[in-house]
């Protein structure tokens, strides 16, 4: 089988001075391994820390990293898009999603690039799956995902193991149609959101390992994730279709 290996990865990031260098030093091992592939770090001004300075100093000595300074992102959302879209007008063929902190193991990054070159459009990382696992994490953070998915199975039709990973990767024409819509997540439903509206694709999930950074949730992300889920289930309901 060829193997397409003109693959990029989104990682926004926010604040995270701390923990910049052990990401990338597991980053860059999987670089080296696959002998491909750049990483789209994101920054916008919710980092007050010296995270934006790291990358673009990064990005001066290794190319294989590109700074993406995104000012006029207002949320995690919007900084996920901003590094889809440079990621996308560079012409690479996969692009993959993936938190910082982490939270996602780059060492699953091959698993991910051999399901979107065995013909798959989108590969979905999942922590339900055999293989797949959650670790370091408090018990609110594992129900709300757990339960999460299940809600969103039942509500919205779907069929998948885990509605609400962060860890995905798409094929180029995927992330055209999903930059092209007016997706209605500003936090955490967006991968839910994005996994119902990509439902009719060719996809596979992908066992994750998963460490939680934080325990909590804000209101505002809540609020956020019922008010979309509920327009979906009324679309669904008037018999309107919502799939790209």
């Amino acid at each position: 089988m060829y193997f397409n290996n003109d693959w990029a990865l989104v990682v926004p990031m926010a604040n995270e001075e701390n923990g910049f260098a052990p990401l990338i030093s597991l980053l860059s091992v999987q670089l080296d391994r696959l002998e491909s592939g750049k990483v789209y770090i994101v920054v916008d001004k919710a980092s007050k820390d010296r995270t934006l300075h790291l990358a673009q100093h990064l990005s001066e000595q290794d190319d294989r990293y590109v700074t993406v300074w995104a000012p006029e992102t207002r949320n995690v959302v919007e900084a996920y898009l901003a590094g889809y879209k440079a990621a996308y007008n560079n012409g690479h063929a996969f692009i993959i999603e993936m938190d910082a902190g982490l939270s996602h193991d780059p060492r699953a990054l091959p698993m991910f690039l051999r399901v979107l070159n065995e013909g798959n459009e989108c590969a979905f990382g999942s922590r339900f799956i055999n293989g797949g696992s959650t670790a370091d994490s408090a018990w609110t953070r594992w129900f709300l995902s757990k339960f999460g998915t299940l809600l969103a199975n039942w509500l919205l039709g779907t069929t998948m193991k885990d509605m609400t990973s962060g860890y995905q990767g798409f094929s180029r024409n995927v992330v055209k149609q999903f930059l092209d819509y007016p997706l209605k997540s500003t936090a955490h439903f967006y991968q839910t959101e994005i996994r119902y509206l990509l439902r009719k694709k060719r996809y596979m999930e992908v066992p994750i390992h998963y460490r939680a950074p934080s325990p909590s949730v804000s209101p505002k992300a809540i609020r956020n994730a019922r008010e979309t889920l509920l327009y979906y289930v009324k679309m669904r309901i008037i018999g309107k279709k919502c799939f790209l």
